[in-house]
Protein backbone atom coordinates (compact mmCIF):
# COMPACT_ATOMS: atom_id res chain seq x y z
CA UNK A 1 0.00 0.00 0.00
CA UNK A 2 1.29 3.27 -1.21
CA UNK A 3 2.31 5.81 2.31
CA UNK A 4 1.10 9.07 1.10
CA UNK A 5 2.52 11.67 3.72
CA UNK A 6 -0.19 14.37 4.99
CA UNK A 7 1.44 17.59 5.55
CA UNK A 8 -1.74 18.60 6.78
CA UNK A 9 -2.62 15.29 8.83
CA UNK A 10 -6.16 16.70 10.16
CA UNK A 11 -7.43 17.51 6.62
CA UNK A 12 -6.41 14.99 4.44
CA UNK A 13 -7.30 10.60 4.64
CA UNK A 14 -5.01 8.61 2.53
CA UNK A 15 -4.62 5.15 1.29
CA UNK A 16 -2.15 4.74 4.44
CA UNK A 17 -1.86 7.88 6.74
CA UNK A 18 1.96 8.40 8.32
CA UNK A 19 2.59 10.41 10.94
CA UNK A 20 2.56 14.25 11.04
CA UNK A 21 5.05 16.02 9.88
CA UNK A 22 7.14 19.16 11.24
CA UNK A 23 4.88 21.59 9.39
CA UNK A 24 1.35 21.62 8.74
CA UNK A 25 0.72 24.28 6.36
CA UNK A 26 -2.39 25.22 4.89
CA UNK A 27 -3.27 28.22 2.67
CA UNK A 28 -5.90 29.76 3.11
CA UNK A 29 -7.73 32.89 1.82
CA UNK A 30 -7.44 36.21 2.71
CA UNK A 31 -9.53 39.24 2.13
CA UNK A 32 -7.04 41.52 3.47
CA UNK A 33 -5.15 40.88 0.37
CA UNK A 34 -6.57 43.46 -2.66
CA UNK A 35 -5.07 44.86 -5.40
CA UNK A 36 -6.02 48.42 -7.83
CA UNK A 37 -7.75 47.22 -10.64
CA UNK A 38 -9.54 49.00 -14.05
CA UNK A 39 -13.03 50.07 -13.42
CA UNK A 40 -15.12 51.95 -15.97
CA UNK A 41 -18.59 53.00 -15.28
CA UNK A 42 -20.89 52.45 -18.35
CA UNK A 43 -24.64 53.84 -19.42
CA UNK A 44 -27.45 51.46 -18.69
CA UNK A 45 -29.24 49.97 -21.83
CA UNK A 46 -31.65 52.58 -23.35
CA UNK A 47 -29.63 55.48 -21.67
CA UNK A 48 -26.59 56.30 -24.12
CA UNK A 49 -26.13 59.85 -25.41
CA UNK A 50 -24.77 60.35 -28.24
CA UNK A 51 -21.20 62.31 -28.51
CA UNK A 52 -21.44 62.08 -24.49
CA UNK A 53 -19.97 59.08 -22.28
CA UNK A 54 -20.46 58.20 -18.87
CA UNK A 55 -16.92 58.21 -18.25
CA UNK A 56 -16.84 61.60 -19.90
CA UNK A 57 -19.95 63.28 -17.76
CA UNK A 58 -17.85 61.89 -14.67
CA UNK A 59 -14.57 63.49 -15.74
CA UNK A 60 -16.41 66.75 -15.94
CA UNK A 61 -18.01 66.39 -12.31
CA UNK A 62 -14.04 65.56 -10.90
CA UNK A 63 -13.16 68.77 -13.37
CA UNK A 64 -15.34 70.99 -11.73
CA UNK A 65 -14.39 70.56 -8.04
CA UNK A 66 -12.73 73.70 -6.41
CA UNK A 67 -9.19 73.33 -5.13
CA UNK A 68 -10.33 73.11 -1.62
CA UNK A 69 -12.56 70.38 -2.48
CA UNK A 70 -9.85 68.70 -5.29
CA UNK A 71 -7.45 68.95 -2.20
CA UNK A 72 -9.96 66.90 0.44
CA UNK A 73 -11.25 64.01 -1.89
CA UNK A 74 -7.70 63.63 -3.03
CA UNK A 75 -6.81 63.28 0.24
CA UNK A 76 -9.33 60.65 1.59
CA UNK A 77 -8.76 58.71 -1.71
CA UNK A 78 -4.55 58.53 -0.31
CA UNK A 79 -5.55 57.99 3.27
CA UNK A 80 -8.38 55.10 2.07
CA UNK A 81 -5.41 52.99 -0.24
CA UNK A 82 -2.01 53.83 1.64
CA UNK A 83 -3.01 51.21 4.66
CA UNK A 84 -2.80 48.43 1.88
CA UNK A 85 -1.15 49.89 -1.26
CA UNK A 86 2.36 51.16 -2.38
CA UNK A 87 2.72 53.84 -4.92
CA UNK A 88 -0.91 55.03 -4.72
CA UNK A 89 0.48 58.46 -6.36
CA UNK A 90 1.71 56.29 -9.45
CA UNK A 91 -0.84 53.42 -9.92
CA UNK A 92 -3.37 56.38 -9.80
CA UNK A 93 -1.56 58.04 -12.18
CA UNK A 94 -0.86 55.08 -14.47
CA UNK A 95 -4.92 54.34 -14.46
CA UNK A 96 -5.30 58.01 -15.67
CA UNK A 97 -3.05 57.18 -18.53
CA UNK A 98 -4.74 53.88 -19.33
CA UNK A 99 -8.17 55.59 -20.13
CA UNK A 100 -8.87 54.94 -23.38
CA UNK A 101 -11.56 58.63 -24.81
CA UNK A 102 -10.07 60.79 -27.48
CA UNK A 103 -11.93 63.18 -25.26
CA UNK A 104 -9.99 63.49 -22.73
CA UNK A 105 -6.51 65.21 -23.42
CA UNK A 106 -3.83 65.15 -20.88
CA UNK A 107 -2.58 68.49 -20.91
CA UNK A 108 -6.03 69.51 -19.66
CA UNK A 109 -5.74 68.43 -16.22
CA UNK A 110 -3.49 68.88 -12.96
CA UNK A 111 -1.61 66.14 -11.67
CA UNK A 112 -3.81 66.20 -8.76
CA UNK A 113 -6.79 66.09 -10.95
CA UNK A 114 -5.06 63.00 -13.05
CA UNK A 115 -4.56 61.14 -10.13
CA UNK A 116 -8.32 62.04 -8.70
CA UNK A 117 -9.60 60.43 -12.03
CA UNK A 118 -7.96 57.69 -11.71
CA UNK A 119 -9.13 56.91 -8.38
CA UNK A 120 -12.48 57.03 -10.22
CA UNK A 121 -11.63 54.71 -12.37
CA UNK A 122 -10.31 52.21 -10.39
CA UNK A 123 -11.69 49.28 -7.95
CA UNK A 124 -9.77 47.59 -5.29
CA UNK A 125 -10.75 44.34 -5.67
CA UNK A 126 -10.25 41.33 -2.60
CA UNK A 127 -8.90 38.55 -5.14
CA UNK A 128 -8.84 35.64 -2.52
CA UNK A 129 -11.66 36.39 -0.60
CA UNK A 130 -13.97 33.74 -1.03
CA UNK A 131 -11.49 31.06 -1.55
CA UNK A 132 -7.52 30.13 -2.52
CA UNK A 133 -7.59 26.73 -4.33
CA UNK A 134 -5.91 24.53 -7.11
CA UNK A 135 -2.10 24.85 -6.72
CA UNK A 136 0.01 24.47 -9.25
CA UNK A 137 4.31 24.43 -8.85
CA UNK A 138 7.68 24.53 -10.21
CA UNK A 139 11.78 24.84 -9.30
CA UNK A 140 11.90 28.08 -8.31
CA UNK A 141 14.89 30.06 -10.47
CA UNK A 142 16.98 30.77 -7.63
CA UNK A 143 18.05 27.57 -5.48
CA UNK A 144 20.93 29.73 -3.71
CA UNK A 145 20.99 29.53 -0.31
CA UNK A 146 18.49 26.50 0.24
CA UNK A 147 19.42 23.71 2.73
CA UNK A 148 21.34 20.65 1.74
CA UNK A 149 18.72 17.90 0.21
CA UNK A 150 15.99 20.51 -0.22
CA UNK A 151 14.61 22.42 -3.12
CA UNK A 152 13.09 26.16 -3.26
CA UNK A 153 9.33 26.03 -5.32
CA UNK A 154 6.62 28.76 -6.69
CA UNK A 155 3.80 28.10 -6.39
CA UNK A 156 0.80 29.45 -8.36
CA UNK A 157 -2.84 29.26 -6.53
CA UNK A 158 -6.83 29.89 -8.24
CA UNK A 159 -7.89 32.92 -5.87
CA UNK A 160 -11.81 33.76 -6.24
CA UNK A 161 -13.18 37.19 -5.47
CA UNK A 162 -16.23 39.01 -5.43
CA UNK A 163 -18.68 38.00 -8.38
CA UNK A 164 -16.74 34.80 -8.00
CA UNK A 165 -14.30 35.83 -10.55
CA UNK A 166 -10.91 33.76 -10.89
CA UNK A 167 -7.14 35.53 -10.66
CA UNK A 168 -3.89 33.79 -10.01
CA UNK A 169 -1.54 34.89 -7.36
CA UNK A 170 1.65 33.07 -6.17
CA UNK A 171 3.61 32.13 -3.24
CA UNK A 172 6.87 30.96 -2.50
CA UNK A 173 8.51 27.78 0.13
CA UNK A 174 11.23 25.05 0.68
CA UNK A 175 10.67 21.95 0.95
CA UNK A 176 13.06 19.45 2.61
CA UNK A 177 11.99 15.71 1.93
CA UNK A 178 10.71 14.08 4.56
CA UNK A 179 11.26 16.82 7.11
CA UNK A 180 9.17 19.91 6.57
CA UNK A 181 7.70 22.62 4.26
CA UNK A 182 8.37 26.35 4.50
CA UNK A 183 5.96 28.79 3.20
CA UNK A 184 7.49 32.04 3.24
CA UNK A 185 4.92 34.65 4.33
CA UNK A 186 3.23 36.51 1.44
CA UNK A 187 3.25 40.22 1.42
CA UNK A 188 1.05 42.43 2.92
CA UNK A 189 0.88 44.09 -0.87
CA UNK A 190 -0.36 43.46 -4.33
CA UNK A 191 0.43 45.39 -7.53
CA UNK A 192 -1.11 46.11 -10.54
CA UNK A 193 0.52 45.39 -13.75
CA UNK A 194 1.77 47.33 -16.61
CA UNK A 195 -0.59 46.05 -19.56
CA UNK A 196 0.35 45.97 -23.56
CA UNK A 197 0.29 44.00 -26.58
CA UNK A 198 2.57 41.13 -26.80
CA UNK A 199 5.10 40.98 -29.23
CA UNK A 200 4.26 38.90 -32.48
CA UNK A 201 1.27 38.37 -34.19
CA UNK A 202 -1.99 40.34 -32.95
CA UNK A 203 -3.63 38.10 -31.75
CA UNK A 204 -5.15 39.77 -28.74
CA UNK A 205 -2.07 38.23 -26.70
CA UNK A 206 -1.27 40.46 -23.82
CA UNK A 207 2.31 41.50 -22.45
CA UNK A 208 1.66 41.76 -18.48
CA UNK A 209 4.35 43.27 -16.66
CA UNK A 210 4.92 44.15 -12.89
CA UNK A 211 7.48 46.60 -12.62
CA UNK A 212 7.05 47.77 -8.89
CA UNK A 213 6.78 44.59 -7.30
CA UNK A 214 9.53 43.49 -4.04
CA UNK A 215 8.19 39.65 -3.94
CA UNK A 216 5.98 37.28 -6.17
CA UNK A 217 3.41 37.35 -4.17
CA UNK A 218 2.42 40.76 -4.73
CA UNK A 219 1.55 39.58 -8.65
CA UNK A 220 -1.97 38.78 -9.07
CA UNK A 221 -3.03 37.69 -12.32
CA UNK A 222 -6.35 39.29 -12.54
CA UNK A 223 -9.02 39.32 -15.36
CA UNK A 224 -7.45 41.68 -18.44
CA UNK A 225 -9.18 41.03 -21.48
CA UNK A 226 -12.81 40.23 -22.58
CA UNK A 227 -12.08 36.55 -22.91
CA UNK A 228 -11.38 36.72 -18.81
CA UNK A 229 -13.65 38.77 -17.84
CA UNK A 230 -15.39 35.99 -15.32
CA UNK A 231 -11.67 34.51 -14.33
CA UNK A 232 -8.40 33.16 -15.21
CA UNK A 233 -8.76 29.48 -13.85
CA UNK A 234 -6.48 26.71 -12.87
CA UNK A 235 -2.96 27.35 -14.13
CA UNK A 236 -0.83 24.32 -14.71
CA UNK A 237 2.47 25.82 -14.23
CA UNK A 238 5.68 23.96 -15.96
CA UNK A 239 9.14 24.80 -15.92
CA UNK A 240 10.19 24.23 -19.32
CA UNK A 241 13.45 22.69 -21.23
CA UNK A 242 14.42 23.76 -24.68
CA UNK A 243 17.36 22.98 -25.71
CA UNK A 244 17.04 25.30 -28.86
CA UNK A 245 15.31 28.15 -26.49
CA UNK A 246 15.68 29.94 -23.95
CA UNK A 247 14.67 28.66 -20.24
CA UNK A 248 11.58 29.75 -18.57
CA UNK A 249 7.86 28.49 -17.43
CA UNK A 250 4.66 27.99 -19.41
CA UNK A 251 1.29 28.02 -18.14
CA UNK A 252 -2.01 26.89 -19.62
CA UNK A 253 -5.15 28.37 -18.51
CA UNK A 254 -8.84 28.51 -18.82
CA UNK A 255 -9.81 31.55 -19.68
CA UNK A 256 -13.75 31.94 -18.86
CA UNK A 257 -15.76 35.02 -20.45
CA UNK A 258 -18.89 34.85 -18.58
CA UNK A 259 -20.39 32.72 -21.41
CA UNK A 260 -17.95 30.97 -23.22
CA UNK A 261 -14.32 29.31 -22.22
CA UNK A 262 -10.76 28.81 -24.58
CA UNK A 263 -7.74 27.95 -23.22
CA UNK A 264 -4.71 30.32 -22.86
CA UNK A 265 -0.92 29.89 -22.41
CA UNK A 266 1.23 32.39 -20.63
CA UNK A 267 5.47 32.29 -20.40
CA UNK A 268 7.78 33.76 -17.93
CA UNK A 269 11.49 34.20 -17.15
CA UNK A 270 10.86 35.81 -14.13
CA UNK A 271 7.56 36.44 -12.17
CA UNK A 272 7.41 39.90 -13.28
CA UNK A 273 6.64 39.96 -17.41
CA UNK A 274 4.16 37.34 -18.89
CA UNK A 275 3.15 36.81 -22.61
CA UNK A 276 -0.54 35.80 -22.27
CA UNK A 277 -1.91 34.63 -25.59
CA UNK A 278 -5.07 32.66 -26.76
CA UNK A 279 -4.46 29.21 -28.06
CA UNK A 280 -5.70 28.27 -31.16
CA UNK A 281 -6.47 25.09 -33.18
CA UNK A 282 -8.99 22.11 -33.61
CA UNK A 283 -8.17 20.69 -30.00
CA UNK A 284 -7.64 23.97 -28.00
CA UNK A 285 -11.45 24.77 -27.02
CA UNK A 286 -11.80 22.62 -23.69
CA UNK A 287 -10.37 23.07 -20.39
CA UNK A 288 -7.64 21.25 -18.51
CA UNK A 289 -5.37 21.31 -21.08
CA UNK A 290 -0.97 20.48 -19.66
CA UNK A 291 1.71 20.72 -21.49
CA UNK A 292 4.72 18.55 -21.23
CA UNK A 293 7.98 19.76 -19.91
CA UNK A 294 10.21 18.85 -23.07
CA UNK A 295 9.34 18.29 -26.47
CA UNK A 296 8.96 14.39 -27.75
CA UNK A 297 10.67 13.92 -30.90
CA UNK A 298 11.07 17.52 -31.71
CA UNK A 299 7.24 18.79 -31.16
CA UNK A 300 5.09 19.78 -28.25
CA UNK A 301 2.81 17.37 -26.43
CA UNK A 302 0.11 18.30 -24.41
CA UNK A 303 -2.55 16.31 -22.09
CA UNK A 304 -6.09 17.67 -22.42
CA UNK A 305 -9.95 16.60 -22.05
CA UNK A 306 -11.78 17.09 -25.34
CA UNK A 307 -14.85 15.51 -24.41
CA UNK A 308 -15.22 16.27 -20.75
CA UNK A 309 -14.68 12.39 -20.00
CA UNK A 310 -11.33 10.84 -21.01
CA UNK A 311 -7.66 12.80 -21.78
CA UNK A 312 -6.11 13.04 -24.68
CA UNK A 313 -2.59 13.61 -26.39
CA UNK A 314 -1.95 16.63 -28.53
CA UNK A 315 0.91 17.13 -30.21
CA UNK A 316 1.77 20.13 -32.15
CA UNK A 317 4.70 21.78 -34.18
CA UNK A 318 3.84 24.97 -33.22
CA UNK A 319 3.12 25.86 -29.27
CA UNK A 320 0.57 28.24 -30.14
CA UNK A 321 -1.73 26.15 -32.10
CA UNK A 322 -3.27 22.16 -31.81
CA UNK A 323 -4.53 20.21 -34.50
CA UNK A 324 -3.92 16.79 -33.67
CA UNK A 325 -4.98 14.77 -31.03
CA UNK A 326 -5.55 10.90 -29.82
CA UNK A 327 -7.69 9.83 -27.15
CA UNK A 328 -5.49 8.39 -24.76
CA UNK A 329 -6.73 7.49 -21.00
CA UNK A 330 -10.28 6.49 -20.70
CA UNK A 331 -11.76 5.46 -17.22
CA UNK A 332 -11.52 2.34 -16.00
CA UNK A 333 -12.23 2.73 -11.91
CA UNK A 334 -15.38 3.16 -10.14
CA UNK A 335 -13.58 6.69 -8.71
CA UNK A 336 -13.46 8.15 -12.45
CA UNK A 337 -16.51 6.67 -14.42
CA UNK A 338 -17.58 9.82 -14.88
CA UNK A 339 -14.49 11.46 -16.08
CA UNK A 340 -10.66 11.56 -15.43
CA UNK A 341 -8.32 14.81 -16.06
CA UNK A 342 -4.67 15.66 -15.65
CA UNK A 343 -3.59 17.34 -12.23
CA UNK A 344 -0.92 19.29 -14.27
CA UNK A 345 1.74 18.59 -16.47
CA UNK A 346 3.54 15.19 -16.60
CA UNK A 347 6.93 14.76 -14.69
CA UNK A 348 10.07 12.82 -16.45
CA UNK A 349 11.09 9.97 -14.46
CA UNK A 350 13.37 6.69 -15.60
CA UNK A 351 10.60 4.56 -15.66
CA UNK A 352 8.48 7.39 -18.29
CA UNK A 353 5.78 10.15 -17.81
CA UNK A 354 4.48 10.56 -14.17
CA UNK A 355 1.22 11.66 -14.59
CA UNK A 356 -1.31 12.83 -11.88
CA UNK A 357 -5.17 12.37 -12.60
CA UNK A 358 -8.29 13.11 -11.02
CA UNK A 359 -11.23 11.02 -11.14
CA UNK A 360 -14.61 11.65 -10.96
CA UNK A 361 -16.99 9.33 -9.22
CA UNK A 362 -20.89 9.18 -7.65
CA UNK A 363 -22.01 12.60 -6.11
CA UNK A 364 -19.20 14.38 -8.56
CA UNK A 365 -17.08 13.26 -5.96
CA UNK A 366 -13.14 14.10 -6.95
CA UNK A 367 -10.03 12.51 -5.72
CA UNK A 368 -7.04 11.93 -7.23
CA UNK A 369 -4.51 8.88 -8.58
CA UNK A 370 -1.86 8.37 -11.03
CA UNK A 371 -0.58 6.78 -14.11
CA UNK A 372 2.58 5.68 -16.11
CA UNK A 373 3.00 6.46 -19.94
CA UNK A 374 5.80 5.35 -22.19
CA UNK A 375 8.32 8.00 -22.54
CA UNK A 376 8.85 8.21 -26.13
CA UNK A 377 4.67 7.48 -26.78
CA UNK A 378 2.72 9.24 -24.22
CA UNK A 379 -0.52 7.00 -26.02
CA UNK A 380 0.80 4.15 -24.46
CA UNK A 381 -0.18 3.78 -20.46
CA UNK A 382 1.77 1.54 -18.89
CA UNK A 383 0.66 1.41 -15.44
CA UNK A 384 -1.76 3.28 -13.67
CA UNK A 385 -3.38 3.12 -9.64
CA UNK A 386 -6.45 1.17 -9.22
CA UNK A 387 -7.42 3.34 -6.02
CA UNK A 388 -7.35 7.32 -5.24
CA UNK A 389 -4.46 8.38 -3.59
CA UNK A 390 -6.41 11.34 -2.13
CA UNK A 391 -10.44 11.58 -1.56
CA UNK A 392 -12.51 13.82 0.64
CA UNK A 393 -13.38 12.72 3.84
CA UNK A 394 -15.95 13.56 6.39
CA UNK A 395 -13.65 16.54 7.60
CA UNK A 396 -12.53 17.55 4.37
CA UNK A 397 -16.28 17.22 2.60
CA UNK A 398 -17.91 20.59 3.38
CA UNK A 399 -16.19 23.40 1.46
CA UNK A 400 -17.59 26.16 -1.23
CA UNK A 401 -17.51 22.84 -3.81
CA UNK A 402 -18.31 20.10 -1.57
CA UNK A 403 -16.50 16.02 -2.25
CA UNK A 404 -13.09 17.80 -3.95
CA UNK A 405 -9.54 17.30 -4.27
CA UNK A 406 -7.93 18.92 -6.86
CA UNK A 407 -4.39 19.81 -8.07
CA UNK A 408 -2.64 21.32 -11.19
CA UNK A 409 0.95 20.45 -10.45
CA UNK A 410 3.34 18.78 -8.44
CA UNK A 411 6.96 18.84 -7.68
CA UNK A 412 10.17 16.15 -8.14
CA UNK A 413 13.18 16.23 -6.39
CA UNK A 414 15.18 13.33 -5.42
CA UNK A 415 12.69 10.31 -6.31
CA UNK A 416 9.95 12.10 -3.71
CA UNK A 417 7.03 13.98 -5.25
CA UNK A 418 5.54 17.07 -3.22
CA UNK A 419 1.76 17.41 -4.17
CA UNK A 420 -0.11 20.29 -3.55
CA UNK A 421 -4.26 20.45 -3.63
CA UNK A 422 -7.26 22.11 -3.25
CA UNK A 423 -9.70 21.16 -0.86
CA UNK A 424 -13.46 21.78 -1.59
CA UNK A 425 -12.91 24.41 -3.26
CA UNK A 426 -11.83 26.34 -0.80
CA UNK A 427 -8.20 26.13 0.60
CA UNK A 428 -4.91 24.63 -0.21
CA UNK A 429 -2.57 21.77 1.80
CA UNK A 430 -0.09 19.39 0.65
CA UNK A 431 0.92 15.96 0.89
CA UNK A 432 3.88 13.92 -0.71
CA UNK A 433 4.87 10.29 -1.77
CA UNK A 434 7.82 8.32 -2.42
CA UNK A 435 8.11 7.72 -6.78
CA UNK A 436 9.32 4.14 -5.92
CA UNK A 437 6.36 3.34 -3.40
CA UNK A 438 3.64 5.09 -5.80
CA UNK A 439 5.16 3.14 -8.83
CA UNK A 440 4.47 -0.27 -6.55
CA UNK A 441 0.76 0.82 -6.12
CA UNK A 442 0.02 0.58 -9.67
CA UNK A 443 -0.79 -1.79 -11.87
Amino acid sequence: MVRLEAYSETHIVVLARSSPLLSNPLLRPDPKRTVIRPFAPGDAPGFEKAGESRAQRTIERIRALGPGELALEFARLKAMLERRHRHVEAILLRRFEELDDPAIKAEEFSLPQKMLIGGYFSAEYSFEAAALFNPSIARHWDQEGVPEGGVRFVLSLRGIGEGHVSSVTFRTGTWLPGREILLDEPSRYAMPPSIAQAPGEDDGALRVTFDDIEDVSEAVLFPMAPSQRQGIEDLRLVEFSDPDGEPGYFGTYTAFSGSAIRSEILRTRDFRSFDMRPLGGRYAGNKGMALFPRKIAGRYAMLGRQDNENIWLLMSDDLNRWDEAEKTITPRWPWEFIQIGNCGSPIEIDEGWLTILHGVGMVRNYTIGACLLDKTDPTKVLARTARPLLYPTSETRDGYVPNVVYSCGSLLHSRQLLLPYGVADNFATFASVSIDELLGEMN
